[in-house]
Parts: structure tokens; sequence; C-alpha cells
């Protein structure tokens, strides 16, 4: 099974690559969109570059690189307005009803913070306190240093915004780079490494929703940070 892909590849995470639970996938937009809706699954976005405005949920946001939404099933998304906009696009299989909530977008400054192991943090983007009840949607900011190897009981899908690595995994190892797709499924062991020289950022979407920093050692204690 091949848990990372590397830039370039035409294909993301989904079922056809042991990801059951999730699709994802890069968009490129530039212009105007049709409207659409997916009636089978929520969705996450997150602006990796570009700029647009769009109207989801029949609410008109602003999309800038570092900003986020989420959308429950059945919620409209327009793009009004794209200038070589790239998108980060999750799909949640089988979601969590949204109980009343239609959508949320986060923008790049508003997303709460919290410390993770080995001086890592993050910031929350999508997450059930803005409605989304299925995954937790976050950006990982990962200094120059290899962590302890860990593992999640949750089920995530990753993607390298920023800086350089090495992803160990089942003891393999593999580069990691601005582009680079990674999928973990709950309790495979393993570790991202930050080889410098600045700061490594990645982008998160696990389910079930929680905590990033909710992390276990190999031999099952909880890690500490």
């Amino acid at each position: 099974m091949r848990w990372v892909l590397q830039p370039g590849e035409s294909t993301l995470f989904g079922a056809e690559r042991g990801c059951a639970q999730f699709e994802q996938r890069l968009l490129h937009v530039d212009g105007a969109a049709e409207t659409r809706s997916n009636e089978a699954d929520d969705e996450v976005l997150y602006v990796l570059s570009g700029k647009g405005i769009a109207t989801i949920g029949g609410e008109r946001s602003e999309l800038e690189p570092g900003s986020a939404a989420w959308l429950a099933r059945g919620t409209t998304l327009e793009i009004d307005e794209a200038e070589n906009l790239e998108l980060l696009s999750v799909l949640v299989h089988d979601p969590l009803p949204a109980n009343g909530a239609g959508h949320a977008v986060v923008a790049a400054e508003d997303g709460e913070e919290g410390d993770a192991t080995a001086g890592r943090h993050f910031r929350l983007l999508a997450t059930p306190d803005r409605g989304c009840a299925s995954v937790t949607q976050f950006v990982g900011y990962i200094p120059v240093v290899r962590a302890p190897d860990h593992y999640h009981e949750y089920d995530e899908v990753v993607f390298v915004l920023q800086g350089n690595g090495v992803a160990h995994i089942g003891g393999e190892t593999e580069p990691l780079r601005p582009g680079t797709a990674i999928h973990l499924p709950s309790r495979l062991v393993h570790c991202l490494e930050n080889t410098g020289p600045g700061e490594m950022h990645i982008l998160g979407v696990f389910r079930p929703a929680g905590s990033p920093a909710e992390a276990y050692y190999p031999d099952g204690t909880k890690a500490q940070y």
C-alpha cells in the first residue's frame, strides 16, 4: 500500500488507494464556475493559492490563501470570481448529521491555536464547534526536528504546504516537499520529520473529529507535549 504520493501525480487519495473515508483532490478555478452541490458527502476546502469570491450556502465570502470552508452535504457552492484559484478539497463520505448547520468559512487568521508533541503547534479550521461534526481540519507547524514515532486513533489525510522533510512510515522512508500527499490510517505508526531549513507546514483532515494533539507512542502510552 502506498501511504505517500509525491507532487505531480494526477490522483490524490480515495477509495482506489485504500482511503475509504475520504477523497482528497486538487481543484483549480480561473474565472467563474457553475453552481454545484454534493448530495452525498460533506466537503472541506482550503485555499492554497490565488484568490476568489464564492457564494456558499447563499453567503458571499472572499477566498484567499490560508482561508478554509466546510460545506455540509447538499450545500451549494458557486465560485463567482476566481484568479488562478487552487483549492485542496477533501470529500467526507457518510458524514454525521450537521445539526442544522450548512457551512462555515474560516479566515486565515481566525483559527484557534494549540500545542502538540515535540514543539509542534497547530491552527484549527473546520471543527465540530463550527458545525463540522465529522472531521477536524487544521494546519500543523513542524519545527526542524524528528518527533518520536507515534500513532493516532483517527484516520487522516495530510498535504504538505511548505517545507521539506522525510516521512517515516511502516519501516519505510519517503521524501516530503510542498505538494506531497499522505494517508495515515488509524493506528499506523509514523513520524513526519522536518529536515529544514525552515518550519514545515501541513494541512490535515481527520476523522473522528478531535484534537490534533491526541497521539500515542508505539507501546500505547499517551504522547506528552
